[in-house]
């Protein structure tokens, strides 16, 4: 709901500012014509991952997890980091925050271990694993775009650095901080059926029983549409079909589960006035203030300003409004990828640094998981700079 005002009030000033002439309306046909894709790449792919979570898609990952972590609570923790990274590179951050987080902390507690360090393992891989590939975070489709349209190897191939760094230091913190709890063991009875978060702790209607030919379905869609994901392809084409295929399927199989909230609203009402209101500020001239703090080099330390810049944004505003102000003073490739650096891997601080940490957090409370922000922006302070810093020295080092 607050999103959806928030939304709203960016739109009605986003609007004000066409009528009034503070944005022309060239500079809008020109942000429609580069946002429109990547909005129904969201929609698409939103649909996508809701459909195949209904399915028990994560579900069914989840009860093995409990099985190959054979007893022991260190692997199964890091075979949740492995689900949590794959499933933010592939399906995007909001993916994992929002439809991951409730299976790991249901499987956490069902073997008897501390559900804190599962948490925030999900909420840090969903913000710092997002950076490999476009397709991983509505920053890197926009970044990918002021590339040129670059395609997703040679995105891979700047970003696989930092992107491997940003994942290593959040996880090499929570094994130190949580080591007494991840050296525990646990019992191995094989989980049976994991009830979902809104089942088993909101107490709203269970999921019916596991539909094999809509699971075996989901599955085939999700194999079949990595590959075209990262094949060039504009990714608003594989993800749209896919998300028909889904459609018709649950159409025979579940009609009840297509559902008018399976269209993220509040996040297309947010999306569409904040870029409406950022591109506003670009026109009026804020990029040339924040290039005073950016520099302009592509030395180590002005790729450490620029991303650090984009970090402090992020936290005091938003990962998205931050990266679309500071996007006019990156220009090239690397300057655009410290960029994402800091928007992205440093939104660990405060809650609304990024969509998928409010999601994550509210997820958390209908599951009873108290986590105080005060704690939450504690553990940011120590792992954020850390992050940054590796992954802008991880990509200095790979470019040189």
């Amino acid at each position: 709901m607050r999103l959806s005002i928030t939304g709203a009030v960016l739109l009605a000033a986003g609007v004000l500012a066409v009528l009034t002439g503070l944005l022309p309306l060239a500079d809008v046909t020109a942000l429609v014509a580069r946002v429109v894709p990547i909005l129904l790449f969201v929609v698409s792919m939103t649909v996508v991952t809701e459909l195949a979570s209904e399915a028990g898609i994560f579900r069914w990952v989840a009860r093995r997890f409990r099985s190959w972590g054979r007893g022991h609570a260190v692997l199964l923790w890091l075979l949740v980091a492995a689900f949590a990274t794959v499933c933010t590179i592939f399906f995007s951050l909001d993916t994992t925050a929002v439809l991951l987080t409730p299976v790991v902390v249901t499987v956490a507690r069902q073997a008897g271990l501390p559900a804190l360090p599962f948490a925030l393992t999900t909420v840090w891989l969903a913000n710092t694993a997002s950076l490999l590939l476009p397709i991983s975070n509505l920053t890197n489709l926009l970044a990918e775009h002021e590339m040129s349209g670059t395609s997703p190897a040679r995105f891979a191939a700047l970003m696989w650095a930092p992107a491997l760094a940003a994942v290593g230091v959040p996880l090499l913190f929570i094994g130190i901080v949580f080591r007494s709890a991840l050296r525990k063991r646990y019992d191995r009875i094989p989980v049976t059926r994991i009830r979902s978060a809104e089942t088993a702790y909101v107490g709203t209607v269970r999921h019916p029983a596991t539909d094999r030919t809509l699971l075996g379905t989901c599955a085939v869609v999700l194999v079949m549409l990595l590959p075209a994901l990262v094949s060039g392809v504009a990714v608003w084409i594989p993800s749209t079909a896919a998300a028909v295929v889904l459609a018709a399927v649950f159409a025979v199989r579940r009609r009840q589960s297509l559902k008018f909230s399976l269209v993220p609203w509040p996040l297309l009402l947010f999306a569409s006035g904040l870029f409406l209101v950022m591109e506003t500020f670009r026109h009026l001239g804020a990029p040339v203030l924040l290039g005073q703090l950016t520099g302009a080099g592509h030395g180590a330390v002005d790729l450490l300003r620029l991303a650090a810049t984009g970090a402090v944004g992020a936290n005091v505003l938003n990962n998205l409004p931050a990266y679309l102000l500071a996007e006019p003073v990156a220009g090239t490739p690397q300057r655009l990828a410290a960029l994402l650096i800091g928007v992205n891997a440093g939104a660990l601080i405060t809650p609304w640094a990024s969509l998928a940490t409010l999601l994550w957090h509210d997820r958390l409370m209908r599951m009873n998981v108290l986590i105080t922000w005060k704690g939450y922006a504690l553990f940011g302070l120590v792992v954020a700079p850390l992050t940054v810093v590796a992954a802008v020295a991880a990509l200095a080092l790979v470019q040189v």
